[in-house]
């Protein structure tokens, strides 16, 4: 005998209603969680990070897929630190964070002196000549030569990759405590931090071309501001880098 509407009625209904105020909850959530990623991509360390490595070699190729691979790393880590931490039951504990942030901080002092020595390697001397009866003044550098080099995929995409990896396994505790915080299903989390490393690849992809836009001019235009814009970019690296450490040693010292 089948059961009568007015048991099935409010019954489906309610259902439907949960239904679909847990759908509408995951759609914030993964809303949020693409908001949060490409706020993520403009922390000081990742900025400069990918500003040291264009300042290397700077072209608006180079750019985006600087931005696009350190996006892959740092996803790829927190996926795994993800599925590991969700399938388990696990707590990311503060002396990894520590030995994480350190290690990230190790990579932008290393970056940044690696700059600082590519530059020392090129030899910028003042040029001078005449022109129209009038004396010029350029910066110029015997070692500085447009590369045309066609190099594989692979071998560009090595790098930053690498390096993203290394700010994902820095910053999977405070992403984990996110996530703990919004669901307790191993899917709906893995598919939040699939979401907000979207966010961060979308993110870091237009922050490498933005930055690229006034190294490539400069290099065309004024040879001094490539100068400088390439020194300020491993100052910068250096500086947040022993900031960093200086931090993290002052955190465990300090207790």
């Amino acid at each position: 005998m089948p059961l009568s509407a007015s048991v099935l009625g409010p019954r489906a209904d309610v259902v439907t209603g949960t239904t679909a105020l847990m759908a509408d909850s995951l759609l914030t959530i993964l809303g949020v969680g693409f908001l949060l990623g490409l706020r993520h991509a403009l922390d000081a360390d990742h900025l400069v990070a990918v500003s040291t490595v264009l300042a290397e070699r700077p072209s608006l190729r180079a750019s985006s897929a600087v931005g696009f691979w350190w996006g892959i790393g740092h996803t790829l880590t927190l996926m795994l630190v993800g599925a590991v931490v969700l399938a388990w039951g696990l707590r990311i504990p503060e002396p990894f964070e520590a030995v994480a942030e350190s290690g990230v901080a190790i990579v932008l002092i290393v970056l940044g002196g690696a700059l600082a020595v590519k530059l020392s390697r090129e030899r910028w001397h003042a040029h001078s000549h005449r022109h129209d009866g009038e004396r010029h003044v350029h910066l110029h550098s015997h070692q500085l030569r447009d590369d045309h080099r066609h190099r594989h995929w692979m071998a560009r995409s090595v790098r930053p990759l690498c390096i993203g990896m290394a700010h994902g396994l820095a910053g999977s505790a405070a992403v984990m405590l996110m996530i703990a915080a919004t669901t307790d299903r191993m899917a709906d989390g893995l598919l939040s931090i699939a979401v907000f490393g979207v966010g961060s690849i979308v993110g870091m992809t237009a922050i490498g071309v933005t930055i690229s836009l006034p190294l490539v001019c400069s290099r065309t235009v004024s040879r001094r501001l490539f100068l400088v814009l390439r020194g300020c970019a491993s100052a910068a690296s250096l500086c947040v880098g022993l900031w960093m450490l200086a931090r993290q040693t002052s955190a465990v010292f300090g207790h």
